[in-house]
């Protein structure tokens, strides 16, 4: 740790190996219905890192039907106590704050980042986005209006269901972050698109969700083309 409380940079790992390049749907492991596959890169050499499931609108389908069961009334993460939702996200960070090494040098190798930045500032970002959102979780409250009469008036705040949520190239381990750390502290579901650049982080992050002991189909991600699974996402009325 530097004098002025930046934590030291370490050098960056040389001989990263990719665990994870499968559709995550039911805290499990899927290979794409098609069969298809599909390249990813390293920008900055044009190395092919390696080959990663690629989803479509059957794979979305699936992750969906994972997601709606999870959060149908009655299911662990419906009964869950909201306290605990908020320990699952502490422990999330706490777990990328473990593979913080490795998950910068992934962002470097596939996103082009300067691995400098990723490791100083998209992880800290990343870390410190949950770690709020966790402090939320137990915080979302409705009031009680006063009004005449014998009436007795409150409100209360639900979670929506199932959200879709599509990740772009440029901020890949970041935009996840911001997008499942709100929506899991209100008690939601997601199915999520990583850019297809760019899926290696969210692939790495759904290991950490299955360990950090969230329940199978409250976090679903499908890496996929825009055309074909996002849309199909974008679309899907469940």
């Amino acid at each position: 740790m530097s004098s002025s409380g930046t934590p030291d940079l370490p050098v960056l790992l040389t001989d990263l190996k990719i665990q994870y390049t499968k559709i995550f749907i039911n805290n499990e492991w899927h290979d794409s219905v098609s069969g298809k596959k599909f390249p990813v890169f390293n920008p900055a050499t044009e190395e092919e890192l390696c080959q990663v499931e690629e989803g479509d609108k059957e794979d979305v389908d699936k992750a969906v039907k994972a997601a709606r069961q999870a959060f149908q009334i009655g299911s662990p993460w419906r009964t869950m106590d909201a306290s605990e939702r908020g320990r699952l996200l502490y422990k999330l960070a706490d777990l990328i704050e473990r593979d913080r090494l490795l998950l910068a040098t992934m962002e470097s190798m596939n996103g082009g980042k300067l691995y400098s930045n990723a490791y100083l500032n998209d992880l800290a970002g990343c870390i410190k986005t949950l770690r709020y959102c966790a402090g939320w979780a137990d915080k979302i409250q409705g009031r009680t209006i006063p009004i005449d009469g014998n009436f007795f008036t409150y409100t209360r705040h639900e979670p929506i269901g199932v959200c879709g949520q599509i990740i772009p190239w440029n901020f890949p381990l970041v935009m996840l972050i911001w997008k499942i750390g709100p929506a899991l502290s209100c008690g939601n579901t997601v199915v999520v698109k990583p850019a297809e650049q760019t899926p290696l982080t969210a692939l790495h992050v759904a290991s950490l969700i299955k360990e950090a002991g969230f329940p199978p189909g409250v976090v679903n991600i499908v890496p996929g083309y825009g055309p074909t699974a996002g849309a199909a996402i974008s679309s899907h009325m469940d």
